[in-house]
């Protein structure tokens, strides 16, 4: 019955997923919006089954369930909520989006459930199996949902490319994980962190190699950053929106649970391997965007970048670090739900908005539109009061007192790259004339919704530590 009980919010959402699809089946055409508002409810209603038990995290226990392949504790539980919310605002606001280009199907529901399902696995995953079927649930989900508008050649071939370097992805992991089984003779983390002294070390150094190529595609980071761009790009925008905030947080997921928990004692051979993967994705990222026009593409840039300080994180090592990095999750997925998410609400009811030149002229229009978006800039470029700027120092503070100095100056120096084509896209909105008219805005309940993700930023900008204790406490609970 404990069993149960831990893995209760799983087998929840796995319900709700299923009744909904089949609901689906008997739900008109132009009634799809019942399904969509179930498929929030189901998250939501998840949500508050994590949410109950466990509170407050500091005083929860790290329990384990299945003979050690599930885990439940503080950084699980924050993992969990944070997943389940980025998913259910993201399909709030979608809607329009979907309506507009005919995808308001059951389907993209189930899909996004489905997937959420994988990423609460992986949050907690106390066994490499584990991990890896929580890893490819949410990778079928989202191959799918990139492939959803079939009658689109380029989000056919996103979703062909993102597919095939997934395939690959997975198998170096799978591989990796192979040798440090045969190293250590055991797939739980725990135990393969208690053998790590007295296993074969070439084994072990040659494991982690193949587990950091996996663990940086599934972040989407240098040199396995080539999908990024163009799935991103080719995907429609909702489907982006889902890959920028909930997959980044199962990708963080995915390297706690290898590098933070079941490789700790290898930490002085995968520190160098990420931090030269971290210094090469900021710096790229950030020149690689300067020359986009493409504000997709330019986002996707930003958050190879962005994937990369989040890495620093792990090299910084310890309870700190970590607590860094996932605090750098959090924030990069609420400040992702706003730039996206304003991407999805104006191109639901008017011209796509694919570059930034479709900006242009923005703050004429919708003055209110125009200033969210400044906000999520601003919080991407890292600048203050908003939490994009406490996410990068706190990260910068850790490497920096793990001798790393010379990372956090390079760091720094690429930051302040970056923050031109995040002022670039503020300068299209508030300086540049449109030629088009008026635009249709969202509704009243959209712009509410959007308004507090975006206010968000600066409340916990202003308010920094109400985020940072949590992730700390969080972690002293695992």
């Amino acid at each position: 019955m404990k069993d149960i009980l831990l893995v209760l919010p799983e087998i929840v959402l796995l319900t709700l997923a299923g009744l909904i699809l089949i609901a689906d089946l008997f739900v008109a055409r132009n009634q799809k919006w019942f399904t969509y508002a179930c498929g929030v409810g189901a998250l939501l209603w998840t949500a508050v089954y994590v949410f109950i038990p466990f509170t407050p995290i500091a005083s929860v226990a790290r329990e384990t369930a299945f003979s050690g392949l599930f885990v439940a504790d503080g950084v699980s539980t924050v993992l969990k909520l944070a997943m389940l919310l980025s998913a259910a605002v993201a399909l709030a606001y979608s809607w329009t989006y979907l309506k507009k280009h005919n995808l308001d199907n059951g389907e993209f529901v189930a899909l996004v459930l489905f997937g959420t399902l994988g990423m609460m696995v992986i949050a907690s995953a106390a066994s490499m199996l584990t991990a890896y079927l929580g890893l490819e649930l949410l990778s079928l989900s989202m191959y799918a949902l990139v492939a959803l508008k079939r009658d689109d050649k380029i989000a056919t071939e996103a979703a062909m490319k993102y597919f095939v370097l997934g395939a690959l992805a997975s198998g170096l992991l799978l591989f990796g994980m192979s040798i440090v089984y045969g190293a250590t003779g055991t797939i739980s983390l725990s135990g393969i962190s208690a053998a790590l002294a007295k296993a074969n070390t070439t084994a072990v150094a040659l494991g982690l190699i193949f587990i950091a190529a996996g663990v940086a595609f599934k972040l989407g980071v240098v040199p396995f950053h080539m999908w990024v761009p163009d799935v991103y790009s080719g995907a429609p925008t909702a489907v982006t929106l889902i890959l920028a905030t909930a997959a980044k947080l199962a990708a963080f997921a995915l390297a706690y649970r290898l590098f933070g928990t079941g490789l700790t004692p290898a930490y002085e051979d995968w520190s160098i391997i990420l931090a030269v993967i971290a210094t090469l994705s900021i710096v790229l990222g950030n020149l690689i965007a300067v020359a986009q026009t493409n504000i997709k593409r330019m986002l996707a840039y930003s958050a190879i970048a962005n994937m990369g300080f989040l890495l620093l994180g792990f090299v910084g090592g310890g309870k700190d670090g970590y607590a860094a990095a996932l605090f750098y999750a959090v924030a990069y997925a609420i400040t992702g739900l706003v730039s996206f998410g304003i991407l999805v609400l104006l191109s639901g009811r008017g011209v796509e908005i694919e570059n930034i030149d479709d900006l242009k002229g923005l703050n004429a229009r919708s003055p209110w539109y125009a200033f969210l978006m400044l906000l999520a800039m601003f919080s991407l470029a890292g600048i203050p009061p908003t939490i994009g700027f406490w996410a990068k120092l706190s990260v910068i503070e850790t490497i920096v007192g793990a001798g790393y100095t010379w990372i956090a100056v390079i760091a720094v120096l690429a930051s302040l790259v970056g923050a031109f084509y995040y002022l670039r896209v503020i300068r299209v909105m508030y300086f540049a004339e449109s030629d088009d008219g008026a635009i249709a805005l969202p509704s009243r309940g959209e712009t509410v919704l959007i308004s507090a993700n975006a206010l968000a930023i600066l409340l916990l900008g202003a308010f920094p530590s109400l985020l940072f204790s949590l992730c700390a406490k969080a972690l002293q609970a695992s």
